[in-house]
């Protein structure tokens, strides 16, 4: 008889006490702290991770063979590009996102176009009947004798499904549905979560099997469920947007197999998720023009350069402290590069609120956007519209210089591709590169200089 022991478990952060607390010391929450029964058994000495039955030495990395295994295709491009090429067999993928953005719509897109290509594809509901999922399968129009279908929340049954199937790909929809019968605590607790994301780990690394998991958020919006999750998986993917705008972001957080800045964009439509191949012209189309405030930066989203627009509001502000906002972008470097604007250019911002938002729900954080937000606080302050084809790229300096950036050509040639004029780029980026035909480019110092050429004085 296995002998028990009880133990008060955070199902926030998964901190671990012996006595109940008011207040989790992990998190700082309140009232997150639930009794678990844990039975205290002996651990089968089989690693998780390996690969083979037989006991491994330890090798020199120079005498081991990296054979390269294929990585499959998903015939979807823009999952492709944030997976970092395909899917890796025997990978263990989260998938993350608020409810209803998308999530189990991708997967089963994904489902049904490996399924086309002749992969054995196994769709697992904790949340929906089969007849729902088929239901949702054909308002899709995906239907294949190649994807099997289990509403199944028992891992011991999942693992008998998996081990009868012998697919490519296992869908887990989702994760805190999912149970093991010798753990006491509830589905989707800390303590259920860990368990069974190991036994999924082991079954994706000894089957060569890819297992994509889908994982709740908080209303913090992380994933539910203790941070040792995201460090058990090989990836973590987060489906970003507005559950009231048709476009969908996807970003990978963390990538063992590929890049973590790639981005992929969806949009939402009757017929599922449709590919946007250029989403350049999506976050364009509806600028306006003339308008005081608006700069276009080219930004790079992994190896993809992205155009948006940037757009500024500069007000009186009726109080003491002005107000500083941003959507899109860090509140913190709106306000180091206002004080840059009234250090080095002379501009009066102290009594200004600052409202600043990036146009189509994108967050951008890479230096070579500072240029353009200043150039549209600039603007707003000073009430004089910039040219509608007019694009800023350059990182600003503390001292009000404008630093070179990365890549300039993919970023300029994309700004040419969609019929822009002119590019005002860092004076240091001038030259190693070709100007593609069609398009002015001008390198400035100094962001004086910058405000000069596109305000004028």
């Amino acid at each position: 008889m296995a002998k028990k022991k009880t133990k008060f478990v955070c199902q926030d952060c998964g901190y671990e006490s012996a006595k109940w607390m008011g207040k989790c010391p992990g998190c700082q929450e309140w009232n997150t702290m639930v009794e678990e029964i844990e039975a205290v058994a002996k651990q089968s000495s089989r690693s998780y991770v390996t690969s083979s039955s037989t006991v491994t030495k330890a090798q020199p990395l120079s005498k081991v063979v990296g054979d390269r295994e294929p990585r499959i295709d998903t015939t979807i491009q823009e999952l492709n590009r944030v997976l970092g090429g395909g899917i890796v067999p025997g990978s263990l993928v989260l998938v993350g996102g608020d409810p209803g953005i998308g999530k189990s719509t991708l997967l089963l897109q994904l489902s049904a176009k490996l399924a086309e290509k002749q992969e054995k594809v196994l769709y697992i509901s904790g949340e929906e009947s089969v007849k729902q999922t088929k239901l949702r399968a054909d308002r899709l129009g995906m239907i294949s004798p190649e994807l099997y279908v289990l509403a199944e929340t028992d891992l011991q049954y999942i693992q008998h499904a998996i081990d009868e199937v012998q697919p490519s790909l296992v869908i887990i929809d989702s994760i805190q549905t999912v149970y093991q019968e010798d753990i006491t605590s509830a589905p989707g607790s800390v303590a259920q979560v860990r368990e069974c994301t190991a036994a999924f780990m082991k079954i994706a690394k000894t089957k060569g099997i890819a297992i994509f998991i889908v994982g709740h958020v908080t209303k913090q919006g992380s994933i539910a469920g203790p941070k040792l999750l995201e460090h058990m998986v090989d990836s973590v993917l987060y489906f970003e947007g507005e559950r009231h705008h048709t476009y969908r972001i996807l970003r990978a957080v963390k990538n063992r197999f590929g890049s973590t800045n790639e981005m992929g964009i969806f949009e939402m439509k009757e017929a599922g998720l449709e590919e946007v191949l250029n989403p350049s012209e999506i976050f364009l189309e509806e600028r306006s023009q003339g308008a005081a405030g608006s700069v276009v930066v080219a930004s790079m989203e992994g190896t993809r350069p992205v155009l948006v627009e940037l757009q500024a509001l500069i007000s009186p502000t009726g109080y003491g402290n002005p107000r500083r906002m941003a959507t899109g972008i860090d509140h913190n470097r709106v306000s180091l590069l206002m004080a840059v604007l009234e250090k080095r250019v002379g501009l009066l911002l102290q009594n200004q609120d600052a409202y600043l938002k990036v146009a189509g729900g994108v967050k951008l954080d890479e230096p070579a956007i500072d240029l353009a937000i200043a150039l549209s606080i600039a603007s707003s302050f000073k009430d004089q519209p910039t040219q509608s084809m007019d694009a800023a790229i350059g990182e600003v300096g503390l001292t009000g210089e404008i630093r070179r950036v990365s890549r300039i050509d993919q970023r300029v040639n994309e700004a040419a591709k969609l019929g822009f004029k002119r590019v005002i780029i860092p004076e240091k980026n001038l030259g190693g590169w070709t100007v593609p035909a069609g398009i002015e480019v001008i390198g400035v110092p100094s962001l004086e200089k910058a405000i000069e050429v596109v305000l004028g004085r």
